[in-house]
Formats: structure tokens, sequence, C-alpha cells
């Protein structure tokens, strides 16, 4: 049977929201198209200098508001189910008690394992949220203009620096000690060719904002009241207190920023944009390469889209090369509909989404077992997401296969045949496994990081991924960061005291040096990362993924065998290709005038010899 083709086009399409976008009046920074990102989050990644650690009173207006009796740091390579002796006397499970750890991730432990990233071959980072806050994953900014003191080398001084300004007005703003560490990280990724962008959390703060701490103080009588969505002031003539606001998805410790008909409200846009000068220009000289390379939008689609339009303008005036991404995620959850983002992609507002729907298609054709789609199915799905945000888009987006808000992709592995991001751990879903994969498991996870990085789209990889990592949604997909140099105690326990294997705690080589193989594969072929989307359709429902990646005349073909049993290409079905290419994976010559044998989630990368 001979080979047949169908073209996906990344160039114009019309979109969900009713409009046709041209592409050529978008743009997207050039180095965001061959970025390959590493997302990193704080706390959890490396603990470089001890001295610095939280204490009782930095954790103590954070969920879950207690300082439990003999408190303390928790130790980087224990058992992350096992319950510490101050958490067995506060007499709440594992869950509870995850909020109140800390395992002491700092900016110093960042700068000691740069080395680490670099080996690997990123070229961007996305931090998760570095502002000061009371929680381990800092999405409750008591601040914005300034990074947290316990990821610098001297919080008491920090506190003593804050003391000293007016955070109302950016003139009286000072560099703190953290603040100067950071700057001085990100001046040596650029350096060394990495950008950098941080995480932006607008829609809400933290209930220890300062501004919103002088609302609760001063009432309507605060000059910030109209900053907050407040349904009730206090009476103060009352001996109860009536006051109430309106948090993020109801929750309290979240006060949600009111909009009006320009986006957020103008005293807090003020706010915003004073902040995104400080970290984008830090020096104030007009040149941005001191400051960091853009923003990751968390939660944007609750932000009216006037105020992002806004922000981008912010943004391009200090830098036109930086990088704005929008977390464009559930428009349904409980339905498992994901947002189609196209309407933030229109030029005007955003670079790119983190693109959730491109992993979840990978997860129904490599992962799911009873549930798995057919080749022919995940082609569709992907026509379908390239078609929606075509070319640059298609390009510049991040395409990933876990974050710190869903289970890993290790986790997603072992457990198959589920909606992504739905019953993603033991406290959801108690029949949810927490071991790690199995050998057989390990391919297919090994197969859905080399679709990753050899499809369009931006490759983000979640810190420890690479490592072999593994743990369900939000808490267990933040265990502090596995290291070739550390032992770590097995994994035996079970948040509910259930049955499971005893898994040993080890830095993955071979999974590390898989990913850095592929990371290197595509960076030194540009049609990896700019190239024309090709796939291939093959006759009798042979269910192979083949698709080529073509730029500049230089052609890449990949084929994939997403199933769990040997499949064979004849010369037939391979009879348009050349003859001889060289797999980039294995080192081996392939030629399509033989039968080509593909094992079980096994991947091609051909390139002509």
């Amino acid at each position: 049977m001979m080979l047949k083709f169908f073209f996906v086009s990344l160039l114009f399409f019309l979109f969900a929201a009713g409009r046709s976008q041209n592409p050529e009046m978008v743009t997207v920074p050039e180095w965001s198209k061959k970025a390959v990102w590493y997302q990193i989050f704080p706390e959890r990644f490396w603990n470089g200098d001890p001295a610095n650690d939280p204490a009782p009173e930095d954790i103590k207006d954070g969920w879950p508001y207690l300082q439990p009796e003999g408190w303390q740091t928790h130790p980087w390579n224990s058992d992350w189910y096992k319950l510490q002796p101050w958490e067995l006397n506060t007499g709440l499970g594992f869950y509870p008690n995850a909020g109140l750890r800390r395992y002491g991730g700092d900016l110093q432990g960042i700068i000691d394992r740069l080395p680490y990233l670099e080996e690997l071959g990123i070229t961007a980072i996305y931090f998760n949220p570095l502002f000061e806050s009371p929680s381990h994953h800092k999405y409750d900014a008591a601040m914005y203009h300034h990074i947290d003191n316990n990821f610098g080398p001297n919080p008491v001084k920090d506190r003593q620096i804050w003391q000293q300004e007016n955070p109302a007005d950016p003139s009286s703003w000072q560099w703190t000690i953290a603040d100067s560490l950071f700057l001085l990280f990100v001046q040596t990724c650029h350096e060394q060719g990495i950008k950098v962008i941080i995480d932006g959390v607008f829609n809400h703060v933290g209930y220890t904002f300062w501004a919103f701490q002088d609302v609760l103080l001063h009432q309507k009588e605060s000059p910030f009241a109209e900053w907050f969505i407040v349904q009730k002031w206090d009476d103060p003539s009352t001996g109860q207190n009536e006051f109430e606001y309106q948090g993020w998805n109801g929750v309290r410790d979240l006060p949600e920023i009111r909009e009006d008909a320009n986006g957020l409200a103008a005293g807090f846009a003020e706010h915003i944009q004073a902040v995104l000068k400080r970290w984008m220009d830090p020096n104030g000289d007009g040149n941005p390469r001191d400051g960091i390379d853009g923003w990751r939008l968390d939660v944007a689609e609750k932000v009216q889209p006037e105020f992002w339009k806004e922000f981008r303008k912010w943004v391009k005036e200090i830098n036109p090369e930086a990088y704005i991404v929008g977390e464009i995620w559930w428009e349904d959850w409980p339905r498992n509909k994901m947002f189609n983002a196209a309407p933030w992609l229109q030029g005007d507002m955003f670079d790119g989404v983190m693109n959730y729907r491109w992993g979840r298609a990978v997860q129904q054709l490599v992962i799911d077992e009873k549930q798995q789609i057919t080749v022919q199915a995940f082609a569709d799905s992907l026509q379908k997401v390239y078609s929606d945000y075509p070319e640059p888009l298609g390009y510049s987006c991040q395409n990933l296969l876990g974050s710190h808000d869903m289970e890993r992709l290790a986790s997603q592995v072992v457990n198959p045949d589920r909606w992504l991001d739905h019953g993603g751990n033991p406290q959801q879903t108690l029949s949810f496994n927490v071991r790690k994969p199995s050998a057989e498991e390990q391919l297919k996870l090994r197969l859905a990081v080399a679709l990753q990085m050899t499809l369009p789209g931006a490759p983000m990889i979640y810190y420890g991924d690479e490592a072999g990592m593994w743990g369900g949604d939000d808490p267990d997909c933040r265990k502090p960061m596995v290291w070739p140099d550390i032992q770590y105690e097995p994994e035996k326990s079970h948040p509910f005291n259930r049955p499971r294997p005893t898994d040993e705690v080890v830095f993955d080589q071979e999974l590390f040096a898989w990913y850095r193989k592929l990371i290197r594969i595509r960076r030194s072929n540009n049609p990896l990362s700019v190239g024309n989307l090709e796939f291939l359709k093959f006759s009798d429902g042979l269910q192979v993924l083949g698709f080529v990646r073509e730029y500049n005349g230089e052609k890449l073909i990949i084929l994939a065998n997403p199933q769990a049993v040997p499949v064979s290409l004849n010369n037939n079905d391979v009879s348009d290709f050349k003859k001889d290419y060289r797999d980039l994976l294995s080192g081996k010559i392939i030629s399509t005038d033989q039968v080509i044998e593909l094992n079980p989630w096994e991947i091609l990368i051909l390139k002509e010899k």
C-alpha cells in the first residue's frame, strides 16, 4: 500500500471565537519558538542555605493556620507520606499537615544547581511564585515587590528593609538581600543563554497582602478599599465583625481584586505596572537585560481581556522580546472541558498558553489503555489544537506533560484511563496508585517525552520529571527534588495506611540521559522546533504514529508505536521516502527498502543519512 499524506496547516484557520486570525498580524518573541522550558517550584528544588530556613513565625499566617509544637523544616530525603513527630502531634492526617511542611528550598539552592540545568540542556526557566508569602506555594502574595525573605540569605534583615518602605509608594521601595540575589541569578542565567520568567498572580492576593491588611484595619476609610470586592463592611457599633469580601473561588485566604470596565481596579493596576517595571528593568535605565524575560499569568481567564491588553502594552514597552504566557485551562472542570484559548491569542494579549490540551491528547494516545484513542484521533486532536493556535503560536505555546497543579507524568502512566487533573491523588480517589512506574510503564513515559520533544510547541519539563519523580495531584506533585548526590528514604508509607509496595527513591540516570539526548536532538535540528508538521496516514488501519517535520528543505521523519505489541512497516508503507536514514536516538541506519520493526512504545527520529 502506498503511503498517504495529510497536511496540518499551521498558518490559517477560523477560531472558535468566531473571528479569523491573520497570522501575519501576530508576533511572538523569536526565542520562545525554540525554547526548552524547565518549571521550578522554588520551595522544593534545593535547600542551598539552611541558615535561611523558615521559622514558625514565617508559616503562621498560611493554611491551615497552625504552629505545631516541635515544628521544624522537613527532612529533604524523608519518605513523602511518613508523618514526622510534630505532624503526629497535630492529630491531623497527611494532607492537612502537608500545608504546614517547609523543606527550605531557596535561591541559593537554584544557583547551586544551575550547572545541572545547563547539562540537561534547558534554555528557559519558569518560576512558580517567588514573592513574599506565608505559604509554601506563594500563590497568596503578601507583596509583589519583594522576593520571599526565606528564599534569600538574610530573612531578618529583609524584614527590617520592608519596614522602612511605604508599599503603596514605589519611590520608597528598596532592594532586599533576597531581591538582589534573585537579580544576580537572572544575570547569571542570561550569561548562559537562559531566559527567566516568573509567575504573576494578579487576579487575587493573599490575606496578608499589605493593602488588604489596611482594608481590614481601616475598612471603607482605607485608600485601598476600592481594590477589593467587599460585600459588607464592619459596623464598629456592634461587638461582632460583619466584614465580608469575595475570595478567589470562594477561598477567603485569597481576596479577589475588583474589576471595572477597564479590567482590574485602577489603583491596583497602577501598582502592577510599577511591579512590572521593577522586575523587568531593575535599574531603570531603559535596557531590560538586567530584568526578567516575561510573565506566566495565573488563572488568566478570571481577569477581563481589557486588562491583559493594557498589560501587554506595558510589558512590550519595556522589552519587546518579553514572553507572556497565560494559564488558560478549565472552561468546565466537572465536565472535563478545557478552554480553546484562541480569544487570548489574537496578538493583543498573550504570546502563548500552557498547552494542557496538547498534554491531554498525548495522555489519551500513549498512556490510556481501555480508553486509548487511535493515531488518527490523536492527529485529529492536534490538528484542532494547531488550527486554534496557528503558527507562530503553535510554536510558542508551552507543551507540558505535568505541572504543580496536576499529577506527575510518572503517576499518570501508573493510573491510566482517567480524566487529566481529576481524582489524581489518594485524597481525591482512594484507589489512586502511589507507586513508581514499572519497566513497561517507563516505556510509555519515554515515548510521551519523545513526542513532547518532536512535535510543534515549546516543551516544558516539570522539575524532577527528568529525574524519575512520581506523585499525584497537589500536593503530591510537589515533593522535594530527587538529586543524585542525596540518599533518600524509600517510600513505603501511604496517606491512608493502605497497602503499597516499597519503592526506592533514587535519581534515574537513564531517564535523565533520555531527556538530555532528546533535548540535544531538538536543539540541533531546527525542523523539530520551527518546522512544518505533516502527519502520515498508513493504510489498513496500521496503528503507527508517523509525522514529518520540515524546515528550509531539511526533513525529519518520526515513527512511533503507541501500543503494547510490536508492529512492522513494510517497504510499501514507506515507498515515498528515500532509502537510507539514521535514527538520531539509536544511531542505527534504517533502510526503507526493508521492513521497519517498532517495539512496544518505541520511537524513531529519522534523518537522511
